[in-house]
């Protein structure tokens, strides 16, 4: 449905001010690649912090600490 209606919007753009449609386009494909990276990195990066906060910790565990 979401892509039903961002299509009708897009044909009354390209009906009103074709340029405009037709930068619509390529400005999507080229936002999308930017994203690209972080759709990748989102979910790991929470992995990395808790690896992170377990590292902290580490030399206390060796030394017997139970917190």
């Amino acid at each position: 449905m979401k892509f039903l209606i961002l299509f009708v919007a897009w044909c009354i753009l390209l009906v009103l001010a074709w340029p405009v449609a037709l930068l619509v386009l390529v400005l999507a494909r080229l936002v999308w690649l930017l994203s690209l990276p972080f759709r990748v990195v989102g979910p790991v990066h929470p992995c990395g912090i808790r690896a992170g906060e377990e590292l902290a910790v580490l030399p206390a565990r060796l030394f017997g600490y139970r917190g």
